[in-house]
């Protein structure tokens, strides 16, 4: 099989999916992230790292998954209800376009706060208790806050503090030190050819390469794809991210 076959730059945890770059690909490998909500699904890598995160600040009992993955059909219907309730200015701010939306790519949940009484839309996830805690630790198993207050320019979705992305280790970390979204992300990395030094960062006492490679460079990434201390993302835009993990 030709290794163009075999690495798509539409696959991987660090996919870009906002209004400028749509995703279509299919959704393989879903899980249900709970057994108290198994209509909720998450690709098996960001459910086994969540369910990982909520047990390490026994979150457990107190926050629960509101939205997973989404199909097509499931994110027209939401945007369509949105409208029908809320109006298009409300729904534009909270909704992604069907097609346009991080949860059709099963790497992006919503969580709450348990109560009563949960939003689908906006679900309450409070900058306190264990939601905070949450927050605090999310960077060490992989995790961000996608829509962050200021950003919505940038982003196209309105401040989201219950919306979260799996982007995977040491992405989370350099993300949330930087200050930078996914798109802002995906763009610097671009500064960082994989013929260079690459991007160098620490996380969870490992020491990681971080480097960009375009799509019309594929052939590169033949010798490294098998490496167990390498991985490759696409970005769903232009190339692929790859990440080394280097001795200390």
């Amino acid at each position: 099989m030709k290794l163009e076959k075999m690495i798509s730059i539409y696959e991987g945890s660090l996919i870009l999916v906002n209004a400028h770059y749509p995703w279509e690909a299919d959704c393989k490998d879903l899980v249900p992230v709970s057994a108290r909500v198994p209509s909720c699904r998450l690709k098996t890598e960001a459910k086994d790292m969540l369910c990982r995160l909520l047990g390490a600040i026994d979150g457990k009992e107190e926050i629960i998954p509101v939205s997973g993955w989404r199909s097509y059909t499931e994110q027209t219907e939401i945007w369509d209800s949105s409208i029908a309730d809320n109006g298009m200015e409300f729904t534009r701010k909270y909704v992604a376009l069907p097609g346009c939306s991080e949860h059709q790519t099963g790497l992006a949940i919503d969580l709450a706060l348990i109560s009563e009484h949960v939003d689908f839309i906006r679900p309450d996830f409070p900058h306190e208790g264990v939601c905070e805690a949450f927050r605090r630790t999310m960077n060490d198993f992989g995790f961000v806050e996608r829509y962050p207050e200021g950003k919505e320019a940038i982003t196209g979705i309105a401040y989201e503090p219950w919306h979260f992305r799996y982007v995977g280790i040491p992405h989370a970390a350099v993300m949330t030190d930087h200050g930078w979204t996914l798109e802002e992300y995906v763009d610097r990395l671009r500064n960082y050819p994989l013929s260079g030094d690459g991007l160098r960062a620490g996380c969870c006492g490992r020491e990681y390469r971080i480097s960009f490679l375009e799509e019309t460079e594929l052939s590169a990434l033949s010798g490294l794809r098998h490496q167990n201390n390498i991985s490759i993302s696409g970005n769903n835009v232009d190339g692929f991210i790859v990440t080394e993990q280097v001795a200390l």
